[in-house]
């Protein structure tokens, strides 16, 4: 915990120091809704161990030339990312229409603008941490190749990439297609990675055994 929260105050810090938009600098000092530290703390940082490329309150233009905050952009080599925390009401379905509106225009802008959106409700994030790990390893997993331990050969390697870039299970016939290998081989590198601790196993019985990626990954 402590090595989170001195990792993003030093985030901030360098995101405020190098902002020249005096809105968006205005906004940062302000701090972060509580969303939106929340899925950093739970599920970005444990996920992918730094905030590399990530920017909060993320300022673009709308349709109308008028100014729209992301949650967070993630841009890496130019691409452009965009996740949004959606937050819970009890009266979820009584929204005022106006908004249900903007938010689909919003998420709509986006998408033509060619940026690659990731929704994360709250709710998410705290009852299905290992579903929201999984999704941002294979969100950030579209634009780069995330650090592989150096301990693995190459195809243990490809395999706990194919496994990152998957949100679901995968049996090990369909590892084998990947690395155009048997069946009878995959396996036994999924049994090496299992024992590693780097995938876990989703189905116990040995014909209909799956395999992902384990939560600590």
């Amino acid at each position: 915990m402590k090595r989170f929260e001195a990792a993003m105050k030093e985030w901030l810090s360098e995101q405020v120091n190098n902002e020249s938009n005096p809105r968006r600098r205005e906004l940062l000092r302000k701090g972060l809704g509580h969303g939106t530290t929340e899925f950093l703390k739970q599920i970005w940082y444990p996920a992918i161990g730094n905030f590399n490329d990530l920017y909060p309150e993320w300022e673009v233009r709308d349709l109308h030339n008028r100014y729209r905050y992301l949650d967070l952009a993630y841009m890496p080599a130019g691409v452009k990312g965009c996740i949004e925390i959606h937050g819970y009401s009890t009266h979820a379905r009584d929204i005022e229409t106006w908004r249900f509106k903007d938010l689909c225009m919003k998420q709509a802008m986006l998408v033509l603008d060619d940026w690659s959106f990731l929704p994360i409700a709250y709710l998410s994030i705290k009852e299905d941490p290992s579903i929201c790990k999984q999704l941002v390893l294979s969100f950030v997993g579209k634009f780069t190749s995330l650090p592989i331990s150096h301990s693995l050969d190459w195809i243990e390697a490809e395999t706990i990439r194919f496994a990152r870039r998957k949100l679901r299970p995968f049996p090990a016939e369909e590892l084998a297609s990947h690395l155009h290998c048997s069946d009878k081989h995959s396996r036994r590198i999924l049994k090496r990675l299992t024992e590693k601790h780097m995938l876990t196993i989703v189905n116990g019985k040995q014909r209909y055994r799956m395999w992902q990626l384990a939560d600590s990954r």
